[in-house]
């Protein structure tokens, strides 16, 4: 199988780069392509002029998802879904999405040049607006494509538009939104190469991850109350400071999840407190807790042990400490199937690979649901992501697409 040459996909991230990249800036500045926005609009034109230059056939459906597709050998067959996104965060890098993107329309293109014949057809994708930018929601197109909105998302407003008319601006028909709606038996299996966004693969030299899933995530609100007073006349003894009471928390947190081995994170992430002013005793907290793993039992667990021991810190700090599940995201487990034909793929490439979870949200999540899932990491330089300085080497971008390569071929075979 003849491979893809490192610096064809640097060539396209560089092209790429340009729509959104700060004025007067480089490469290494980074970018702002935000969903639904001008430069998104003129990213996805680029992408679908490579497209169309591979020989594919390319359509946008309702929700503005871009489908770039390249038929089989036998029709009866369905074929192989790939892809990722490519708008980006507010000042972010230019590897997350793109390089699952790129790479999937370099694949067309070199099968198309070199007159091979896949058995299964093959379909590119690149999912609009994977990232949190409308809103606060994220995975917008995958999400239509699975079937899961949400309510009165279409009517929301961000960046002065609603979702209706943000849909509508990249192509999409959002009348007919039903119709993204991919059917359960469409498509073979979906495989998203991606950057890590993690150091886990750079910190052990593994050139290649083969993701188990992505994580389950629980979300709880803690409210600590204690009681405000001035901070001047209150003795040390005789106080109830409601943020006292919350750091032990955030420190529950931490030592809970490091209390047991495995891949799992917790992380507090947002504190209000009130009355919030120099000179009073914090008499209230609001506090987010987050916590990771594939496992949901796991989860449940942590967050069992954390309310125990949020209990004893309210007794010692004359506090009331309450814990409530805010929301509940199940795993998306990959494909064993998929899992193997990555596997498989490396073996003949030659790298080394290891398993690990995903503890990002990813596109892959909502394929989950409809079909066979599997995703490919590649590393990321010290475990940067969502920052300009988002980096893989052009070594370890070549690796994942000859990656993809390979395990697209498998899989259509």
């Amino acid at each position: 199988m003849p491979r893809i040459d490192g610096s064809t996909i640097q060539g396209h991230l560089e092209s790429l780069s340009v729509f959104g990249r700060p004025d007067g800036g480089t490469f290494q500045h980074g970018v702002s392509r935000i969903g639904y926005s001008d430069a998104d609009i003129a990213g996805r034109k680029f992408v679908m002029n490579l497209m169309r230059s591979a020989g594919a056939a390319v359509r946008i459906d309702a929700a503005g998802n871009i489908f770039a597709s390249r038929p089989g050998s036998d029709p009866s067959l369905p074929p192989v879904l790939f892809g990722s996104h490519i708008d980006s965060v507010p000042n972010g890098g230019n590897f997350d999405g793109d390089l699952g993107s790129l790479s999937a329309v370099q694949i067309l293109r070199m099968l198309n040049d070199l007159r091979i014949v896949t058995r299964r057809g093959l379909t590119a994708v690149v999912w609009a607006c994977e990232e949190a930018s409308f809103a606060g929601a994220m995975l917008n197109g995958s999400r239509a494509a699975a079937g899961k909105p949400r309510p009165g998302e279409m009517t929301q407003i961000s960046r002065g538009l609603t979702k209706t008319e943000a849909i509508r601006r990249i192509g999409g028909d959002p009348e007919k939104l039903e119709t993204a709606l991919i059917p359960a038996e469409k498509y073979h299996a979906y495989v998203e190469l991606h950057i890590e966004q993690g150091g886990t693969l750079a910190r052990n030299g593994v050139p290649v991850g083969v993701v188990d899933g992505i994580v389950s995530i629980d979300d709880y609100e803690a409210i600590v109350k204690g009681a405000a007073n001035h901070a001047g006349t209150t003795p040390m003894q005789g106080r109830q400071d409601a943020l006292v009471a919350a750091a032990e928390l955030i420190l529950a947190v931490r030592d809970a999840v490091a209390s047991e081995a495995g891949a799992q994170v917790g992380t507090v992430g947002r504190l209000d407190v009130s009355p919030n002013a120099t000179n009073v005793i914090p008499g209230e907290v609001r506090m987010t807790i987050e916590l990771r793993d594939l496992s949901p039992a796991k989860l449940e667990r942590l967050g069992e042990k954390i309310k125990a021991r949020a209990a004893a810190i309210a007794l010692e700090t004359r506090t009331e400490i309450s814990m409530t599940r805010a929301g509940h995201m199940e795993p998306a487990l990959a494909a064993v199937e998929v899992q193997r034909s990555i596997e498989a793929a490396a073996g003949r490439l030659g790298l080394e690979s290891r398993h690990l979870p995903s503890g990002a949200g990813h596109d892959a999540q909502m394929m989950a649901t409809l079909m066979p899932m599997g995703m490919i990491f590649v590393p990321s330089v010290d475990g940067i992501s969502h920052s300009p300085k988002e980096l893989t080497s052009w070594q370890d971008c070549a690796n994942g697409a000859n990656m993809l390569l390979e395990t697209v071929m498998n899989l259509a075979r």
